[in-house]
């Protein structure tokens, strides 16, 4: 008799489930699907007369039961910062004392000294300005948001001036053109796709400018025939013509971790070292915290999104201050092996490859490691690739299916299909994630 005659039918799971009150409906049927197709590739189970029909039944239900929203996974992708899996990992820092805080009240906006009402992100500015130099400092709930309000605060039913080569989608599908549009601001695009001068800029000025928009690539490199116009030189025209000058840096990254990690990306600091009015950017790349944006700047200006009403829409709550306030304070220590995301970056292939190898004894004979290729992720250094090391599996199994029943396991594994071999990039593998990652592996031998 075929193993496959053990797998229960879906008549079965479907009284099982009425009998546990939980009707059967159409969202339902792509789960079961998907559940026996990986029992099918389970020899473990098929093969081991221990999993007889009803055993088998009972696991069908047990990860029916399994909720169907966020759940952990484990990154076997190589990918740091995977948009798609949560982007930055936050470190166990960042949640000390907080359920204290959650469950009970807090000094949120409220003035212990002096016993009156305090400012919201007064704590987390304070850090800003003392880590990055800048002279005021905001929080919003992403980077877009950021956008959107400097944009609308400072250049509603103005022109905003921006280089045809900067003008990116980001993800989701959001585009610059589109973020101006919302904000209620004029695009006025100068120079071309691959080269822009300081002259385009100038010649675009006109009584109706607000600003010039400096816009960091982050997702993508133009490289070859082209040109583009330094901070200094755009800071230095918006200061000689009145205007002002907005810096969008996509993915933050501080100098200390650029420095450590050798990363050839604009920092902050050095952002702020050409003296824009304004520098935004993310909260959850390269920085490593919680979703959030992030905006630096003059004192008066800030002040100004500050008392916008759409601030009020965008402003950050409670837990995520919490958050973001613990990860400034690590790196104000200069601790960045305690940050999930600078630890990854700067892991160096020799401790990836020891990992996998201890892995590999513990794995059938139809896994191997081999070397492999990161990425930082999160639509930021493009053309960096991390040397890493991968488990790469060598059996009967198509690649595909191998990697939509990992998919299915109690936690999903989702690694990456590769010139048709399914590979577990073992970079972003957490401690807590090995026993997990052996049990998913082992069970397709």
């Amino acid at each position: 008799m075929s193993s496959w005659a053990k797998l229960p039918s879906v008549t079965a799971i479907d009284q099982a489930l009425k009998a546990l009150g939980r009707p059967w409906g159409k969202e339902v049927r792509p789960q079961v699907q998907a559940l026996l197709h990986t029992l099918k590739l389970d020899l473990n189970k098929l093969n081991d007369p221990a999993w007889d029909k009803a055993r088998l039944l009972d696991w069908v239900i047990a990860a029916l039961a399994q909720p169907q929203g966020m759940r952990r996974v484990i990154n076997g992708t190589g990918i740091v910062i995977h948009t798609n899996l949560g982007r930055a990992p936050l470190s166990a820092s960042m949640f000390a004392g907080l359920q204290d805080l959650a469950l009970g009240y807090c000094n949120l906006e409220y003035d212990l000294n002096q016993g009156k009402r305090g400012g919201r992100t007064q704590g987390l500015e304070e850090l800003l300005c003392s880590l990055t130099g800048a002279e005021a400092a905001l929080a919003v709930n992403n980077n877009a948001a950021s956008l959107v309000l400097a944009l609308q605060a400072l250049a509603q039913g103005k022109e905003v001036i921006v280089s045809r080569g900067e003008l990116i989608e980001i993800g989701g599908s959001f585009r610059i053109p589109e973020i101006l549009a919302a904000s209620g601001a004029i695009l006025r695009e100068v120079g071309s796709t691959n080269k822009t001068h300081l002259h385009d800029y100038a010649a675009a000025i006109n009584p109706n400018t607000a600003l010039l928009l400096k816009v960091h690539p982050s997702n993508f490199a133009l490289q070859g025939f082209t040109s583009a116009v330094s901070r200094h030189d755009l800071a230095n025209l918006a200061r000689e013509r009145g205007i002002l000058l907005l810096e969008d840096l996509g993915s933050g990254l501080l100098q200390r971790l650029k420095e450590a990690a050798h990363l050839a990306e604009p920092s902050i600091e050095e952002a702020l070292a050409a003296a824009p009015d304004l520098l935004c950017f993310s909260g959850d790349k390269l920085l490593g915290g919680p979703q959030a944006g992030l905006i630096l700047g003059k004192g008066e200006l800030v002040r100004r999104l500050k008392t916008h009403p759409l601030y009020r829409a965008f402003r950050l709550d409670k837990l995520r201050l919490w958050q973001l306030e613990n990860l400034f304070r690590l790196y104000a220590r200069a601790e960045l092996n305690q940050i999930p995301v600078a630890a990854l970056l700067l892991r160096p292939p020799e401790e990836i490859r020891s990992q996998g190898e201890r892995l590999l004894k513990q794995l059938p004979p139809c896994w191997e490691l081999a070397p492999s290729t990161s990425l930082p992720g999160g639509g930021s250094l493009p053309l960096l690739e991390l040397p890493s090391w991968a488990l790469v599996y060598q059996g009967v199994l198509e690649a595909e299916e191998l990697h939509r029943a990992c998919r299915q396991g109690q936690p999903p594994l989702v690694g990456r299909v590769q010139e048709q071999r399914f590979l577990v990039d073992l970079r972003c593998l957490q401690p807590h994630d090995e026993a997990d990652l052996l049990r998913c592996l082992q069970e397709f031998a």
